[in-house]
């Protein structure tokens, strides 16, 4: 594996034709994408920013460092889209090029105010010492595409918490005519925390309202990274990664995604859980989720994650890039729980639909439906041409649980964080929707009441399914959805 200094980690793209090459070099990759959102070149971590803009357009922004798969100096990538489906590239528009975030423009969220597109960001500073100091910087995009930045920043770190204050998420309120920003933040004693700001003004007079309580969660991980609090069918529901935590179902993994339902106090400052903590995904590699900031839909929201992880490697590692983004999916909520499900607008990549046979070819860019009749069910893809190998997702009915293994594949990564989780299914398995794209894995299972989301790189010899159990299998090839050409 490539050994990466910190000069070449945090060296400034000046010119993207320094990195053209390795752009022709990385989309030749067996493993790319052809209907999710992949870096250009690098790697690409969290999701930034997405909103639908008064015209009806959608943008989406993420986290990206060009040099290779490896966490350096940080841009905002942009892309947009007509309809959540097909995304086209728009190249960089936000880039760390002042004193506040001269290593790294970090995550945070993007607001439509006046037609106009406003980011919140994380401008990450490093001294000669290499001391990091965090500041909440704003930049209006232009129509060009160009970003103009505000000459300071709207805040900085706040006393008695550590250098991890990090990722604004903005909201503004009809009700009370005020802007609030969401931090993730460490407090003195290594606790992962969410601390709020506000300001009846988007771009001046931020000031720091306190730390949101949420009782029952005072010890819960080190940090809070990407918090937000949405708003879905009369309930406020806290979003965040809490990270350096085990879970139990959750292997070695120490940085999760996950939620709290619950009642936001905005004048107590305080967040009362009405139940546990969930993860979003049962699967293995998601990540700061980010959800849309403006649908204006009080039943329903947006989300979208990283397909990945912090301090994880990849296959692709070694061909310089890793990361990508799932499908955007519709949040509800019900019997106290998230749903997630794939947007209906991914039926029109279907391009005819092909016969599901046991031991046949899998279609490595394809969308498979299973309707359950009953019993024990085993499921396997990217399996050899004898079965053996491969995903494999197991329904064990007498124990009404679901397993997700992907121990069986050749190339096998991220070990040591277990390779199998276990979802729970009260009340058995009748439906599970599979979204395959050459090195991912979507599996929707019961109309979103759980999701697995996985990282999958199969070889030439993993390219066949096998079944075993009663249910009816509908498969469909997929057309491309996002374009993979060279805009920096």
């Amino acid at each position: 594996m490539k050994e990466w200094t910190r000069e070449a980690r945090y060296r400034v793209l000046k010119d993207p034709e320094e990195i053209r090459p390795l752009h022709a070099r990385i989309a030749a990759s067996d493993y790319r994408l052809r209907y999710h959102i992949q870096p250009v070149t690098g790697l690409l971590n969290d999701p930034n920013g997405f909103l639908r803009r008064n015209d009806g357009s959608w943008h989406l922004f993420y986290q990206w460092c060009p040099w290779g798969a490896v966490h350096g100096l940080k841009y905002w990538y942009h892309v947009v889209s007509d309809d959540l489906i097909i995304w086209r590239n728009r190249g960089v528009c936000l880039k760390p090029d002042t004193v506040w975030d001269n290593k790294g423009a970090y995550s945070g969220s993007a607001l439509v105010a006046d037609d106009g597109i406003y980011l919140f960001y994380t401008g990450n500073h490093r001294d000669e010492n290499w001391v990091r100091t965090p500041y909440t910087c704003l930049v209006e995009l232009m129509d060009d595409g160009g970003a103009r930045k505000y000459e300071k920043p709207l805040f900085g770190p706040v006393p008695g918490y550590t250098e991890h204050q990090r990722d604004p998420k903005v909201e503004y309120s009809e009700q009370t005519g005020k802007y609030t920003i969401l931090l993730g933040a460490q407090n003195a004693q290594k606790q992962g925390r969410v601390i709020l700001f506000e300001s009846e003004h988007l771009d001046r007079g931020w000031r720091f309202a306190g730390e949101v309580k949420v009782p029952g969660f005072e010890d819960f991980g080190d940090m809070w990274e990407c918090p937000s609090i949405e708003h879905i069918s009369g309930k406020d529901v806290l979003i965040f990664c809490p990270q350096h935590i085990t879970l139990p179902g959750r292997g070695g993994s120490q940085h999760h995604n996950g939620y709290i339902i619950g009642r936001m106090d905005y004048e107590a400052l305080t967040f009362t859980p009405e139940g546990g903590f969930h993860v979003l995904d049962f699967g293995f590699d998601s990540y700061a989720a980010a959800c849309t900031t403006n649908i204006d839909d009080p039943d329903h929201a947006l989300i979208v994650a990283w397909m990945g992880l912090p301090d994880a490697e990849y296959p692709t590692d070694g061909e310089d890039w890793q990361g990508a983004l799932t499908l955007p999916r519709e949040l509800t909520i019900r019997n106290r729980r998230l749903i997630q499900q794939p947007l209906s607008g991914l039926k029109q990549l279907r391009d005819g639909e092909l016969a599901f046979r046991s031991g046949g070819i899998l279609p490595r860019v394809s969308e498979l439906e299973l309707i359950s009749r009953g019993g024990d069910m085993t499921l396997g893809l990217f399996t050899r041409a004898d079965g053996s190998g491969g995903l494999r997702i197991r329904y064990d009915d007498a124990k009404r649980e679901m397993t997700v293994d992907r121990s069986g594949m050749e190339k096998r990564f991220n070990v040591d964080q277990g390779e199998a989780r276990t979802r729970p299914l009260p009340k058995g398995l009748h439906h599970l929707r599979i979204y395959i794209d050459r090195s991912s894995v979507e599996i929707f299972v019961n109309d979103g009441d759980a999701v697995f989301t996985t990282r999958a790189f199969p070889t030439a010899d993993e390219a066949h399914c096998a079944f075993d159990g009663d249910a009816a299998i509908h498969m469909w090839r997929l057309k491309d959805a996002v374009t993979d050409d060279f805009t920096v």
